[in-house]
């Protein structure tokens, strides 16, 4: 495990079980992927990022946290304002939604609504690990992009929201699609609630 946690974190949070199987490999470590999959499983890693949404002519503000390894939406919040309160409710409906037993690193960029006091001590009471992208590397957080960048292409442009319910409920609709149904290469073209499944079999 120590050895795993330290390649995964050494790739930035990027490495999946294959590439640190191989990694492994290369160190003369026989293991199989598989059970490294469950291993990483355990030791879970959480991803949070914030993007602008609107609503007429006002901004909306959405904060996701996201099961970097399954790529489960576990968590959101829609605000009218950027701040900690908007991550800190997001991360909660994650723990609630998940109540992990082992350990997690909780990974987000380097903004204020992370970094903040408040947010860090609810994550020093949860004895969760937090984790920030590297000084110019955006890339760390390249999951939550290209949900947002998915959310976006397929239910967000060329959509009109007159009011926020109706984007709430585009933003339900859609987050159920992506863990329950929509097909991720890097998951075998399965969905992430199917993925999970196959993991606690």
């Amino acid at each position: 495990m120590k050895e795993i946690q330290d390649i995964h974190e050494k790739s930035g949070y990027t490495y999946g079980s294959p590439r640190v199987h191989a990694a492994l490999k290369h160190q003369g470590r026989k293991v199989s992927e598989k059970h490294i999959a469950r291993l990483m499983r355990e030791n879970q890693v959480w991803v949070g990022d914030i993007t602008y949404l609107k609503v007429g002519n006002q901004w909306r503000y959405m904060a996701t946290v996201m099961d970097k390894y399954s790529r489960q939406i576990l968590g959101w919040c829609l605000g009218k304002r950027k701040g900690v309160k908007l991550t800190l409710l997001a991360l909660n409906r994650a723990v609630a939604s998940r109540r992990p037993r082992g350990p997690v690193i909780f990974h987000s960029d380097r903004g204020i609504e992370y970094a903040a006091h408040a947010f860090r001590d609810r994550l020093k009471a949860l004895g969760y690990i937090q984790s920030m992208n590297r000084l110019g590397k955006m890339t760390d957080n390249a999951h939550m992009e290209s949900f947002f960048h998915s959310f976006k292409s397929d239910a967000y442009h060329g959509f009109t929201f007159s009011s926020e319910q109706q984007l709430r409920k585009q933003i339900r609709k859609y987050i159920a699609f992506y863990n329950q149904e929509q097909l991720h290469s890097a998951l075998g073209y399965q969905s992430p609630t199917t993925f999970e499944l196959g993991l606690s079999a």
